[in-house]
Formats: structure tokens, C-alpha cells, sequence
């Protein structure tokens, strides 16, 4: 459907039924598959054919779904996790093995940095974080010989920062390696970092694309631009003999259009398993069936709550790249010119207890861990989704201690700012 606009691609990509075969994409809810021949499934484990086998690896709902996704963000071959955390572990072990480093930006989501800098750490792969608006200089300064990646946020949870996706991806490239997104945030509705120069988009499913909080999953998506072979001795993974399927080379093989999924679906998602459900992937492709109509929504409410907060005596800063007074509304126009996301952070006067005792009086807006719903919640993420972390490092997260994430939902935005003026007054 390359030559469809994006809403058509939310609505009808991924899947075009044949005649006679069900207008939804059908829940193939199966563990195994069955074949006539012994030499028929061989092919598939040899990679010379394709097909299904064991859905730990790879089932027919979960990659019509991939696909919708890959068209949406217009790359050459994608697949499902089960999580976002396992999207972007998987799309950074993909490459970068123990002995290995690679360069993060510092305002990413807790959890992926806490992946990052604690539990990949013990795997032997080192991470050098730098902020978002570092100079050029700066992040080049960052590179070891060893670096295998750059890894960002189109637009950081919860400090909201947008990253200069062509800086970061000029800077990645000077140095042979590919730049990955997690463009969760924005989706790829609001920003295709591909066009840009990102080489490798990352999702979790669970935020915006599910849209209702049904199911958690994620996505990697592969541009197919970056060319492996031409740094072959950087990604061994991709360029040398796979002995575990008789000395395959995926860069060879598959080329650079489908090399790094190949990869990433025979050799991780068989050993680690991080597949979603068939389930999940249905449900997922009903949320991404209404995803442009959502987000248009969602940007509206968040900006309409934004300039509502910024104009309040007792709220002492504002974080949303919609509004003109940001820092970033310039680069966000330039990446994200139809809006960012539904998210807006910002600080209660009177500091962490201040905002603990706010949050306790809103009605709407549920306390949750979730974000990017269509029910609006809210999070105090240095209490929950950072708390792992230590004070020098919250700072470097863009997370201070009297920090509100406020995730909009489609509600009446009236109502939405009815609430927040309620719980205010009671402050």
C-alpha cells in the first residue's frame, strides 16, 4: 500500500484479505504447524524457505501486524515483542554483543535506561549516555572504536525532551553505525524518523498503537537503508558465518532490506521467546486501526491542558513541545509538524509533596503506571517508573522530584482541565 496516505495504511494495511477470506486479520491461535514432510520443515529451519513452524518464533497474526507497522513507518521488514523493553533489547543485542558499547541519549524512559546501564551492563556492553542537546562535538566525543549503536527517544518519557533525530543520525553514521528511535511517543502518525536518517525504529505497542490499555507488545521496525556489509567488521553477527543455521550470513543472504530482522527472529526471538500472543496482536491491530484519528485528539487535549497549566499560579514549569514558549517547539515543528503526543510534564508549586497531595485529589485522571491512553492518567515517575535511580542521575534523566507526567486521554478537554483546577485548589 506504499502509495496510500497514512490513514489509510492504519486502517487497511498489513492485511488484504483474498476472496472469500475473513475482512479481519484471523487470530491464528496455534503453537505449531503442520507439514507433509520432513524435508519441508527443514527448509525453514535451513532459512531456504518461508513459513511457520513454532510460534515462539514467528506466527502469521503476529507478523500481518508487523507489517501494518512496517508500512505505517514505511520500512522494509518488521516484527512483533512481546513488550516494548523487549523491542529495544533485541534491537540493541541484535548487534552489540559483551566487549561492545553503545551511545544512548540520557533522557530515555527508566526502564529502558535501567535495561541499559544495570541489567545489559552485566552482559559485558557499556553505555555512554549524553544529553539530547549536546553539541555536535559533545556527542562525537561520545564514540569508542568498540560503539556498535546510537539508541534515543523521538520524544522522551517522561522529561519530554525531543531529540535532533539528523544530528544523531549524521553523528552515528560518521562513525559506521546505525541510529535506533523509540518513536512510541510521537508514532509514526506524527514522525517517520526513517526519513531522516534513523536506521532502526523500535515501539512499545502497549502505549498509543494499543491506545487501551489491553495489551502490552512491541515492535522493531528495519529501514533496510544501512549497509552492514559495508561495515562488516563492526557487525560480525550480521557479516560472518551464523554456525547455528549451517553458516548462514544474513547480510548476505537477505541483504540489507531484510538482514537485521532475519536475525533478530532465528536467533533471539528463538532463544529468548519474547513473542506476543496472537491475541495481543489482534487487539493491537484494532488500536492502530483508529491510531490517526487518536492522536489527533490526544495532541489537542494535551496542548489545550498545557496552556492551561502554563498559565497557572501554582504550577511553577511546564514541559510540552507544542507550546510556543518551549525549547523545543522549533525542532518539534521541524519532526513533528501535525503534532507530538498526548503527554504533557510538569512541576507543582510546593515541590514533591506538593504534587503527591495535587495527584491525590484528581477524579478523572487514574494514578497509573500506564501513559498514552485513551483513558487520561497520571504518574509521579520519580516515585515509580525512575525510582531505581539516584539523584545525580534523575537529573541527567530530566526527572526532578516534583515532576507530573499527565498522559491525555480523548475526553473532553473541558473536563479534563475542570479536574486539574479542582485538585489544584486543594493544594
Amino acid at each position: 500500500m506504499s502509495n496510500y496516505q497514512i490513514e489509510t495504511k492504519c486502517v487497511q494495511g498489513g492485511y488484504t484479505p483474498g476472496n472469500g477470506e475473513p475482512r479481519q486479520i484471523p487470530i491464528i491461535q496455534s503453537t505449531t504447524f503442520r507439514y507433509e514432510t520432513s524435508e519441508d520443515m527443514g527448509k525453514l529451519f535451513d532459512l531456504e524457505a518461508s513459513g511457520y513452524f513454532y510460534s515462539r518464533l514467528q506466527n502469521p497474526t503476529c507478523d500481518r501486524v508487523a507489517a501494518k507497522i512496517c508500512e505505517l513507518e514505511g520500512g522494509s521488514a518488521a516484527m512483533l515483542t512481546s513488550s516494548g523493553q523487549a523491542a529495544n533489547f533485541y534491537a540493541v543485542f541484535n548487534i552489540a554483543n559483551c566487549g561492545d558499547h553503545v551511545v544512548s541519549s540520557s533522557t530515555i524512559y527508566g526502564g529502558t535506561f535501567n535495561l541499559f546501564a544495570v541489567t545489559m551492563k552485566k552482559m559485558g556492553i557499556e553505555f555512554t549516555f549524553v544529553s539530547p542537546d549536546c553539541s555536535e562535538e559533545e556527542l562525537a566525543a561520545a564514540f569508542r572504536p568498540n560503539t556498535k549503536a546510537v539508541f534515543g527517544e523521538t520524544i522522551a518519557n517522561p522529561a519530554l525532551t525531543v531529540l535532533d533525530i539528523e544530528k544523531f543520525a549524521k553523528a552515528a553514521h560518521a562513525h559506521g553505525v546505525p541510529l535506533i528511535i523509540d518513536n512510541t511517543f510521537a508514532t509514526p502518525v506524527n514522525c517517520r524518523p526513517f526519513e531522516w536518517g534513523t536506521d532502526i525504529v523500535t515501539h512499545s505497542t502497549t502505549k498509543y498503537m494499543d491506545g487501551h490499555g489491553a495489551a502490552v507488545g512491541g515492535c522493531i521496525v528495519d529501514s533496510g537503508k544501512f549497509d552492514w556489509m559495508a561495515h562488516s567488521e563492526k557487525f560480525p553477527g550480521l557479516c560472518t558465518p551464523d554456525d547455528s543455521y549451517h553458516g548462514i550470513v544474513y547480510a548476505e543472504k537477505f541483504g540489507k532490506e531484510g538482514a537485521f530482522i532475519y536475525k533478530a527472529t532465528a536467533q533471539l526471538m528463538r532463544d529468548f521467546g519474547s513473542t506476543p500472543a496472537p491475541q495481543s496482536a489482534f487487539l493491537l491491530n484494532l488500536g492502530l486501526e483508529s491510531l490517526h484519528v487518536r492522536m489527533e485528539r490526544h495532541c489537542a487535549n494535551a496542548l489545550a491542558v498545557a496552556r492551561f497549566l502554563e498559565a497557572h499560579e501554582k504550577i511553577t514549569w511546564v514541559t510540552y513541545a507544542g507550546l510556543e514558549s518551549s525549547p523545543y517547539y522549533a525542532i518539534a515543528q521541524k519532526y513533528m509538524p501535525k503534532g507530538t503526543c498526548g503527554v504533557v510534564s510538569f512541576g507543582v508549586k510546593g515541590g514533591r509533596k506538593a504534587a503527591e497531595k495535587f495527584m491525590k485529589h484528581l477524579k478523572l485522571a487514574a494514578i497509573e503506571t500506564h501513559v498514552a491512553d485513551a483513558r487520561t492518567c497520571c504518574l509521579h515517575p520519580a516515585s515509580a517508573t525512575h525510582r531505581q535511580m539516584n539523584d545525580e542521575e534523575l537529573i541527567a534523566a530530566g526527572v526532578s522530584g516534583d515532576l507530573v507526567r499527565l498522559s491525555c486521554g480523548l475526553e473532553n478537554a473541558d473536563d479534563l482541565i475542570a479536574d486539574l483546577a479542582q485538585a489544584l485548589a486543594q493544594v
